[in-house]
């Protein structure tokens, strides 16, 4: 069986290394020369634990490849996934420009029948626009080829996306054809062999359940964040409140964990989008609003805590963050609260140092020289007035507190993602300041 899969971003490389791993033949096409010519010498343009292997592994066996003429990979190809950006536009609706561009582009080069698939995220309706898209540049060329759309959403996460769609919770798709169905089914054959469920459904369905998944887990964080701050006035601990409410099988206990607030590419532009579809719909979804205001007030928490600290005074300070990327394992920086508290911290004329495991670079490619870049942990500590904890990295949570204690010209930490005991920091001669911990 023969795929191609527009688009070598996240979602694209993920996939189609993936599907070529299972032993289906994939070529993966992308408009950007320097990036493709860098996948065929085995340069991966993303940081994914894992990924970096199994592409040249399908490489080498000559299963996956990669191409900038979406005309060749559709020779012999049975389906062709759409996985490219869909960048929110300003008024918080996804631009669909580039999907409906590899729509027509499909539509001006395909010569047998094709599933066309969305994998991209995208709002409802989409599916039908390119439909539309594909068949008016087949009436320009005057053919009539035979072609299905479904919709089948990514539920990858970065860090862990690799075993995401190689082990998968559920895989969605949405259909109108039997044809298009029987294709998807022996595509995803080799993934639900274990007992992995393929669940098929009318292709609005599809495109909703993807914003409708992310916004619920959005959701979740923004709840336990709201009460975390109500815990720190009432003086309760919310480590204790998510194992007093996790323990309920009926809520369960993922995404419980407070914190700075959410961040990444999916998550933000995924609430965005789906509150523009409903205002467009002339439906408020009032949950959802307050979930992004809450997030939004939720990535300054930390700095008001240091504001507090220092009575209003930041200039001159020396503070230390560890952690800049979103989350851990990934240096996605999109979103990431690290940057909303770089800024205020910049504003404030103080001297901000920082480490992160893989995210430095992706950082400094956004905001350049105005933070110093460490080679580690403790380098990031010298003379430091106060250090932050942003990001949940493995490698922060047995720190060395002798050499801590050392290094720092004052022993605070504001940890904001309570990956600390507060007793064992204060035992070691910390101040200590989380999130909803008395």
């Amino acid at each position: 069986m023969k795929i191609s899969v527009v688009g070598t971003g996240y979602v694209g490389l993920v996939s189609g290394t993936c599907f070529a791993d299972s032993g289906i033949t994939v070529t993966c096409v992308d408009i950007d020369e320097k990036k493709i010519e860098g996948l065929k010498n085995g340069i991966i343009p993303i940081y994914e634990p894992g990924l970096e292997t199994k592409v040249k592994d399908n490489v080498d066996k000559n299963r996956l490849s990669f191409t900038t003429e979406i005309k060749e990979s559709l020779v012999d190809c049975e389906a062709v996934f759409i996985a490219v950006g869909t960048p929110p536009d300003e008024d918080g609706s996804a631009d669909l420009s580039y999907v409906l561009g590899v729509a027509r582009d499909i539509g001006k080069h395909m010569t047998d029948y094709l599933v066309v698939v969305t994998k991209s995220t995208v709002p409802i309706g989409t599916a039908k626009k390119v439909r539309a898209a594909v068949k008016e540049e087949l009436e320009k060329r005057q053919v009539n080829i035979e072609f299905d759309v479904a919709s089948n959403p990514e539920f990858l996460k970065e860090g862990d996306a690799i075993k995401d769609f190689l082990k998968p919770d559920r895989i969605v798709v949405g259909t109108d054809s039997e044809r298009a169905m029987k294709v998807m089914q022996r595509l995803y054959k080799p993934f639900t062999l274990n007992g992995h469920p393929i669940i098929f459904m009318d292709i609005p369905s599809a495109e909703l359940t993807k914003y409708a998944a992310n916004s619920m887990l959005a959701t979740r964080i923004s709840f336990m964040n709201e009460i975390a701050n109500l815990c720190e006035i009432v003086g309760a601990d919310i480590n204790h409140v998510r194992k007093g409410i996790g323990s309920d099988t009926r809520i369960g206990n993922k995404f419980l964990y407070a914190g700075v607030g959410y961040g990444g590419s999916c998550f933000p532009k995924d609430v965005k989008a789906l509150i523009k579809t409903a205002d467009e719909n002339k439906y408020s979804l009032e949950i959802l609003k307050s979930v992004e205001k809450v997030n939004d007030k939720q990535k300054s928490v930390l700095f008001e805590k240091l504001m507090k600290y220092f009575n209003g005074n930041l200039e001159g300070k020396t503070i230390t963050l560890w952690g800049l990327s979103f989350k851990p394992n990934t240096d996605d920086m999109r979103e990431a609260p690290a940057l909303v508290i770089i800024e205020k911290l910049l504003k404030e004329k103080a001297i901000i140092k920082t480490h992160d495991p893989v995210a430095m670079h992706e950082t400094k490619r956004r905001i350049g020289d105005t933070v110093a870049y460490c080679k580690d942990i403790y380098e990031a500590l010298i003379d430091a007035d106060a250090l932050l904890i942003l990001t949940e990295w493995s490698e922060f949570r047995v720190p060395n507190y002798v050499v801590m204690s050392k290094l720092m010209k004052n022993k605070v930490i504001f940890d904001g993602r309570n990956i600390y005991d507060p007793t064992e920091i204060k035992e070691q001669g910390f101040e200590y300041f989380g999130i909803g911990r008395s």
